[in-house]
């Protein structure tokens, strides 16, 4: 199978909004009029900028807390780590395990794996490592529906939780990161274009 015969190879382009293939040579679609593009526009500047604001965003949204619960009057802030380390020490560890998991494992495989299509898109690699390489993209893509989920259940307890002097949950500055590190990664993985792994030089077989 020839890995370069590709519709760009051809002087194709697919229409990003109703799907027709036009030449590469038109600026806009034969059918919608929108604007179509052989590949998404500086796909790998932007996702690359885009990534590595969210692995810095990463850090203040694990070190800062991300809530603080008070049972009458008392209570301390919790970051992530600290809620799974109390998690477990109340004996709750599907709870903890899915927190981990969803909250620390999920951005920070997304960040790692991005970064790992950044680099095999610029480096070299075996001319079948193209479809290892298009499922991370797409265990990327699968996941990122879901990564507001943590902070929509942290503005659920906000709104749902104030009973007065029993018990209050207060946001805090921690979440504010996690959201931030959460859609610049919802970006960075809608501004790569997997077909950029096709396009190199060593795809020759």
């Amino acid at each position: 199978m020839n890995l370069q015969d590709t519709a760009a190879a051809r002087g194709l382009a697919r229409c990003h909004c109703c799907g027709r293939v036009n030449p590469d040579q038109l600026s806009r679609c034969q059918r919608c009029r929108a604007k179509i593009h052989s590949r998404i526009p500086n796909s790998f500047e932007r996702t690359l900028a885009l990534t590595l604001a969210a692995a810095i965003m990463f850090i203040p949204a694990n070190m800062l807390p991300i809530m603080t619960v008070s049972y009458f009057g008392k209570g301390a802030p919790d970051t992530i780590l600290s809620g799974v380390i109390l998690l477990l020490q109340h004996g709750a560890w599907p709870i903890a395990g899915i927190v981990f998991f969803a909250s620390f494992i999920v951005p920070l495989g997304k960040i790692l794996g991005l970064l790992y299509l950044l680099y095999k898109v610029r480096g070299q690699g075996s001319s079948d490592a193209h479809y290892q390489q298009l499922r991370v993209y797409r265990v990327i893509d699968f996941f990122g529906r879901w990564s507001m989920l943590d902070v929509f259940v942290v503005a659920l307890l906000v709104a749902l939780v104030q009973l007065g002097q029993i018990a209050t949950i207060e946001a805090g500055s921690g979440a504010t990161a996690f959201a931030a590190m959460v859609v610049l990664t919802m970006f960075a993985a809608g501004s790569f274009d997997p077909r950029l792994l096709w396009d190199r030089p060593d795809r020759k077989q």
